[in-house]
């Protein structure tokens, strides 16, 4: 049994990665302002919670309709852990190896849409000013510590959906 949830993760969480990683590549390669867009955030936020999902109910299917809170979040965190660190590893590569410089472009895209979101929101000129020079002074977010510090983040926030989920979709066997 436990086999069986490992395996159903596994398989979960590497199509999850190869997802990212073509969300990631595509972006790269298309428009690389792509990464920047509000809707692409939460288009990837809403999938990956739906592949973590889906791995809860893959692996309470092979259980035979009856799974535990721990199994289902078992399923959903190696599912989740292993679609971020592919994408983590990716991000690592592209943007510190392949081309540090989209890592740059990048980064000035997001202060052009962050000042201009706030502009729409009709925030003060000087609290803009504040904001961009901030985000000018923050290290390159491609970094390998700071690509691992957003992982450690995405998977707390994510173990918070994932134990919520795992606890509507837990069912115990009262035969048992």
């Amino acid at each position: 049994m436990e086999k069986s949830i490992k395996s159903i993760a596994t398989n979960n969480g590497l199509y999850l990665g190869l997802l990212l990683t073509l969300v990631y590549v595509i972006a790269y390669a298309v428009n690389l302002e792509l990464l920047t867009k509000w809707w692409i955030g939460i288009g990837l936020l809403i999938a990956i919670v739906i592949f973590g999902i889906v791995s809860i109910s893959k692996t309470k299917s092979a259980l035979g309709g009856f799974i535990s809170l721990k199994e289902g979040f078992t399923a959903y965190f190696i599912t989740i852990l292993l679609g971020l660190v592919v994408a983590s590893i990716v991000s690592i590569v592209l943007f510190n190896f392949i081309d540090p410089d989209a890592a740059i472009t990048l980064k000035e895209k997001t202060i052009e849409a962050t000042a201009e979101t706030m502009r729409n929101w009709n925030a003060p000129e000087e609290s803009i000013i504040q904001t961009v020079e901030q985000m000018r002074e923050q290290p390159n977010q491609f970094s390998i510590g700071s690509v691992l510090q957003s992982l450690v983040i995405q998977l707390v926030i994510y173990s918070i959906i994932g134990l919520i989920a795992a606890l509507i979709m837990k069912k115990s066997d009262d035969n048992a």
